[in-house]
């Protein structure tokens, strides 16, 4: 077998070299993506969406995403202001603004972000009331968000929004919770029930007083009840008789002779 001539060899390694050049130079970066390109070391102007080239060797692109970022926090172990002991949960959404500062001023900007938003979560919290958590889960969120995005802000790292997930409790606070639930709701049946007895009472006492400036008033409600009982099937009715009526016959029995 003859040997391979000279200039196969440099042919082919020039084609394997332009090859290689085109590869390495040409990138496509995506609608959302953006190119930090670093020159020598140095910082150029970020390129992108679409075809970039770049020089091989001389160049180094890396790809930043500008897409919303959905990073759920673990659940951390919280101390609230009441000295409860709760297990809380988040999950924090946030987007790169600013890619070079993204590349540049931190390490691993989505590492950072999540122990910084570990770390608040545990010191906002803990800064709250038990009740404070459950109830005002928004005013928590938005105190949530506003500490993180300071932080992250030099990074150019912008959170949009924070929202606490799950705040785990004690079984012995479970509990405890039931039973103020429960007395709750009895002292607001207990508060009904009494304005409702007011209200009646009330009422009764302005029928009072009609029924004692009209007599007649209590004869028609007398002859009401009649009719009432009339239309019930009962064997015995027991008649009430006025007491008016029978009254010139006890004072003419009452009468000395």
């Amino acid at each position: 077998m003859p040997p391979i001539a000279p200039s196969f060899m440099g042919y082919l390694l020039v084609v394997i070299l332009i090859i290689y050049f085109f590869s390495s130079a040409i990138k496509i970066l995506r609608e959302y993506e953006r190119g930090v390109v670093f020159r020598l070391g140095r910082v150029i102007p970020v390129k992108g969406p679409g075809l970039v080239i770049i020089w091989p060797i001389i160049d180094k692109l890396v790809r930043v995403s500008l897409r919303t970022v959905t990073m759920d926090v673990p659940s951390q172990d919280v101390i609230t202001k009441d000295n409860i002991s709760v297990a809380v949960n988040a999950v924090v959404y946030f987007r790169v603004m600013e890619p070079i500062k993204a590349i540049t001023e931190i390490e691993d900007f989505y590492f950072a972000t999540s122990q910084i938003a570990q770390t608040t979560l545990r010191s906002i919290l803990g800064q709250s009331q038990l009740d404070e958590l459950l109830s005002n889960r928004e005013q928590v969120n938005a105190e949530l968000q506003k500490v993180i995005d300071f932080q992250t802000e030099p990074w150019g790292i912008k959170v949009t929004a924070v929202e606490v997930k799950n705040v785990d409790l004690p079984v012995e606070m479970q509990r405890a919770i039931a039973k103020q639930a429960e007395a709750e709701r009895e002292r607001r049946a207990k508060v009904i029930h009494a304005e409702g007895e007011f209200q009646a009472s009330q009422k009764l006492a302005d029928a009072a007083t009609i029924i004692a400036t009209a007599p007649s008033a209590l004869q028609l409600r007398f002859l009401q009840t009649l009719a009432e009982i009339a239309t019930e099937q009962n064997s015995t009715i027991i008649f009430p008789v006025p007491i008016d009526l029978i009254k010139p016959f006890l004072e003419k029995s009452e009468t000395p002779k």
